[in-house]
């Protein structure tokens, strides 16, 4: 195994090297107004929405009344949030975001598509984290170099996405790789129930690490292509809002089932859970546009 760990650290390392190289090429945007209004009570309404409404999840397997009570009143503050994002707009003030982003169909279904893409790579990642160091007994640093084929197939799809947008259109890229990676969890399912064997998580990883890197990017432009390039900080902000938002409600719902009950089964039915979220993204992307192949500079 000590040759395992250092090829881990290394092939990370490597990594962070390239990411470095290719960062070289990213221009600068322009810097932001200082002049602007910035709306630190809408910042502050979403964010204890949002924070109430993942706690809400997180307290399904102690109590469901708290669960039930935590995410209607995390949706009552969102409410609360865009009653003063209107109330402001109607004056005539800036507020932290413009509900005019949420009247474009495209961008609505490519957000979805990002929410679960994140909701679905967070999920699977401590899922099969948690199963290998609670169920298989690994350490952090053998289940590390499990990941490595997750990463390795992240890797290989976002190094090819500018080529694969020239010959797809975004569409099929975004319903691909939600495919894969639904295929991923099921080949990570049927060979790990039947194996002792680390080996047999590599085949699954490798599949959901290929199918999410090939529709992180193209997600991200049919959502930034959609709006002007005046709008773009406007629309890169909620991008990336959504995509955490995804990371977030990926571990809650996983974790919430596993802690209802840590057996084999729990795991497997995480797993299965996620699948099927997958599955709903997949019919979002089902409705975009099949024909967009517009390229922008976004960062997932």
């Amino acid at each position: 195994m000590a040759v395992s760990w250092r090829a881990a650290f290394v092939f990370q390392a490597v990594v962070i090297a390239l990411i470095i190289l290719l960062s070289r090429r990213i221009k600068d945007p322009l810097p932001p107004d200082p002049m602007r209004h910035f709306d630190t009570a809408g910042a502050v309404l979403s964010a204890v929405g949002l924070i109430l409404v993942v706690t809400g999840i997180l307290a399904a397997d102690d109590n469901i009344w708290l669960m039930l009570g935590l995410i209607v009143l995390g949706a009552l503050v969102l409410w609360w949030f865009f009653r003063s994002v209107r109330a402001k707009e109607r004056a005539g003030e800036e507020p932290l975001l413009s509900t005019s982003l949420f009247r474009n169909r495209t961008s609505n279904l490519g957000l979805v598509t990002q929410n679960i893409q994140w909701l679905l790579l967070m999920g699977t990642s401590f899922v099969v984290a948690a199963y290998l160091q609670v169920v298989r007994g690994y350490d952090a640093v053998q289940t590390g170099v499990i990941f490595t084929a997750a990463t390795l197939g992240l890797l290989v799809t976002s190094l090819a996405a500018a080529g694969l947008a020239k010959r797809h259109a975004q569409r099929t890229l975004v319903m691909t790789g939600f495919a894969v990676a639904i295929a991923g969890v099921g080949v990570l399912l049927t060979l790990v129930s039947g194996s002792p064997s680390a080996w047999a998580f590599a085949p699954g990883l490798l599949l959901i690490g290929l199918g999410i890197g090939a529709m992180l990017t193209p997600s991200v432009n049919i959502v930034q292509s959609s709006f002007p390039e005046e709008r773009q900080g406007e629309i890169s902000g909620l991008s990336r809002s959504i995509s955490n938002l995804g990371s977030s409600l990926g571990t809650a719902v996983a974790g919430t089932i596993l802690v209802a009950g840590l057996t084999a089964h729990a795991y497997g039915a995480a797993m299965i859970t996620l699948a099927v979220l997958g599955l709903i993204g997949f019919a979002a992307a089902a409705f975009l546009p099949g024909s967009s192949r517009r390229q922008k500079s976004a960062a997932g």
